[in-house]
């Protein structure tokens, strides 16, 4: 079974290239598990739970980045027998809409640090990470803009562009349109 993964701001395209991918794969007759990292973490479920919106965070105290933090590792403990349960069922594909590493990035913009995440050596390393690398400027420029504005976006894209490698990601320019985009991920498979 093979990991995918795609990562990058918000705006720069991941779900719909995930969508892109995943029919594609389905209709290559491959079994494919959509996985959506933000989605999944309990972190992201306790906040909606608390505070009843899905409201974006660009600030945290001390303790929620703590809290995050251990919720990060719940959450990669809780993958890793996702994934088993998978490899039993004989799927082809995880396919990661956003990743854990998503979730290192936000904790880095969040404690304004990066400092390392001791949970960070236990992230499942993707058999493909995909890192669609967009401008914030095209990205606020888009329709659908992210509500974090534009200050957000470009601290985030430091903090990606100084990761990647570190996590052997695939930069893909972001700011193509999305059929160049597509061809360029599926030449990766």
């Amino acid at each position: 079974m093979k990991l995918i993964t795609i990562s990058g701001l918000d705006g720069s395209g991941k779900s719909t290239q995930a969508e892109l991918l995943k029919e594609y794969l389905k209709s290559q007759n491959k079994r494919v598990f959509y996985f959506h990292a933000i989605a999944f973490s309990l972190a992201n479920k306790f906040a909606r739970k608390k505070i009843g919106s899905s409201k974006s965070v660009t600030k945290a105290t001390f303790l929620q980045i703590i809290l995050r933090r251990i919720f990060l590792m719940i959450d990669i403990w809780r993958f890793k027998k996702l994934y088993r349960k998978l490899e039993k069922e004989k799927y082809d594909y995880i396919l990661s809409d956003r990743y854990f590493y998503d979730s290192v990035i936000n904790i880095y913009f969040l404690s304004n640090s990066q400092k390392n995440i001791p949970c960070e050596k236990f992230i499942k390393s993707p058999d493909i990470a995909i890192y669609l690398q967009a401008n914030p400027k095209i990205i606020m420029s888009r329709e659908r803009k992210p509500d974090q504005g534009i200050d957000y976006l470009q601290k985030k894209k430091e903090l990606y562009d100084e990761k990647y490698l570190t996590w052997n990601m695939k930069l893909i320019d972001g700011n193509q349109n999305q059929e160049e985009i597509y061809k360029k991920i599926k030449s990766f498979l």
